[in-house]
């Protein structure tokens, strides 16, 4: 849905202008592109750059940058739980605030090797590559703030999809008391 509100903001029209094969697998889109006549595949990491690594292809553009800040991840929580667990969900947005602020003041080198023990079948050079295209590309905010512009976005691109019969007040579905507390 990214990847086709872009190429309409660029003036092409993802019906007429070109086809776009959805029917790949998640995980199989690198190996089909590698294995077809297709001229561009929309891969997420480290797929993009283990072919741009392997002379497959190239990362010409990020979809995270061409969009504007789409809200990838988001946490939900009922209204009940909010209520009766904030602490709970103060230390989780903490947590997730400390991590932040970890990849906001350190080079690519010192994340990758913080995180690499989580992408174990991905070698620590390509990792590094990867958090520094990340850094390059300022994808990582600087705090935890569902931003009502993010939150707007993400609501035109689901409705130009077809995916969102209703758009929803940003004031009915995001609470930001806790990310403005987060230390």
């Amino acid at each position: 849905m990214v990847f086709e509100y872009i190429l309409k903001k660029n003036g092409i029209d993802p019906k007429t202008d070109l086809t776009i094969d959805q029917s790949i697998s998640f995980g199989l889109t690198a190996a089909a592109f590698v294995n077809s006549d297709a001229g561009y595949t929309v891969e997420f990491e480290p797929f993009a750059t283990s072919l741009e690594l392997e002379g497959a292809g190239y990362v010409v553009a990020s979809l995270g940058t061409d969009s504007g800040y789409v809200p990838y991840t988001a946490y939900s929580a009922k209204k009940s739980y909010l209520e009766a667990n904030p602490e709970i969900i103060q230390k989780f947005t903490n947590a997730i605030q400390k991590g932040m602020d970890y990849v906001n003041s350190h080079t690519a080198e010192e994340i990758a090797e913080t995180i690499q023990p989580q992408f174990e079948e991905t070698p620590l050079e390509n990792i590094t590559i990867i958090v520094g295209r990340y850094k390059d590309q300022d994808s990582w905010k600087t705090d935890t703030v569902f931003e009502k512009e993010s939150f707007d976005l993400l609501q035109n691109i689901l409705e130009e999809a077809g995916e969102l019969s209703e758009r929803v007040p940003y004031e009915d579905l995001v609470t930001t008391q806790f990310s403005e507390a987060a230390k």
